[in-house]
């Protein structure tokens, strides 16, 4: 009888708070369309296809995003943007939620005015070097010019691995992913240094194929790609955090995209409307995040598993049942929440 009386009054809480939309959140509402900004074009993340239609992991979240709020993942405009593009599109207002392989640091977090919801994949900062060459770790690269892309923190941490050790390198910055992997290609470069997940995408489209390259086995940096939206606006930025570990608890609960468009299948799903309130949204939120492309698994198979091309191992992008490190507070009714 505790319990009930404890969850009953929780609820009473919840209930008689006023839910006041933050500005963002307001805006997005308003305009019917969620604005996200995602690359210029990376296999895996954000990739045109033959038809001109978007798709990748960050396309999909931000259509679960849109579900989750305006009920419809088609109501999204995807703007694509450079590394070194990105933040200023976000603090000027052109865009609502920031994807674009994004690495959630302290200095960004703090000294940009954003806030990163939650690791959307597990990534780390690698080197791709022709195949059968010397490098054979990243010290054989002292003295060598290595291409980069502008606007990222991949120059930084490779040049601080080096000086550990003394040595140096040569950057050869270039304006974004597809100049850099194409510089290294044409021989301007003797590495690419890049997140690892790029680096495979960037293979797609070497010369004579993958074969002739290698992705060397040592980790420069962790790279957490997260999504992130302007400090100020607590109900928006909850929100978005929120669909994340919908996708992820539907996933560990075995609740797929077809299983999520049965309701009552699908119950872990439904929140108490008092909950949903205080994010702006209805108590079937996740299920439509979930119906948009499916949990978590379902999204990572589809943009990076066998088929897709880029065959990556999934490793620490499994959930934690699985050995993973995604992990996602409990997203259940009140009154389960509080025995």
């Amino acid at each position: 009888m505790r319990r009930v009386a404890r969850a009953g009054a929780l609820l009473c809480l919840l209930a008689s708070t006023t839910a006041h939309a933050g500005a963002d959140l307001e805006q997005i509402r308003a305009r019917d369309r969620l604005r996200c900004g995602v690359s210029e074009g990376i296999a895996g993340f954000s990739l045109r296809d033959a038809a001109g239609r978007w798709a990748g992991l960050d396309v999909d979240f931000c259509r679960a995003v849109a579900a989750a709020l305006l009920r419809d993942p088609e109501k999204v405009e995807l703007v694509p943007l450079t590394a070194a593009a990105r933040f200023p599109a976000l603090q000027g207002g052109r865009i609502d939620l920031l994807l674009r392989n994004t690495t959630w640091t302290l200095a960004r977090e703090a000294g940009l005015g954003v806030r990163f919801t939650g690791v959307l994949f597990y990534d780390t900062q690698a080197i791709l070097v022709p195949g059968g060459g010397a490098a054979r770790a990243p010290e054989d690269l002292a003295g060598e010019t290595v291409c980069v892309e502008r606007g990222t923190d991949h120059e930084a941490n490779l040049a601080r691995r080096l000086a550990a050790s003394g040595r140096s390198f040569a950057p050869l910055v270039l304006p974004d992913a597809a100049a850099a992997a194409e510089a290294f290609f044409a021989g301007r470069c003797r590495a690419y240094t890049s997140d690892a997940s790029q680096l495979a995408a960037a293979l797609l489209r070497a010369p004579g194929g993958r074969g002739g390259f290698a992705i060397l086995p040592e980790q420069i940096a962790r790279e957490p790609l997260a999504p992130s939206v302007r400090a100020g606006d607590e109900e928006w930025f909850a929100l978005v955090r929120w669909v994340l570990f919908a996708l992820l608890t539907a996933e560990e609960r075995g609740i797929t995209q077809a299983a999520a468009a049965d309701a009552g299948r699908a119950r872990a799903l439904v929140v108490p409307a008092a909950v949903a309130a205080g994010l702006g949204t209805d108590p079937e939120w996740a299920l439509r995040a979930v119906r948009a492309g499916g949990n978590y698994g379902e999204i990572f198979e589809r943009h990076f598993g066998a088929a897709s091309g880029l065959d990556l191992e999934r490793g620490a992008n499994r959930i934690w049942t699985q050995g993973g490190l995604h992990f996602a507070p409990p997203l259940a009714p009140v009154e389960a929440s509080a025995r």
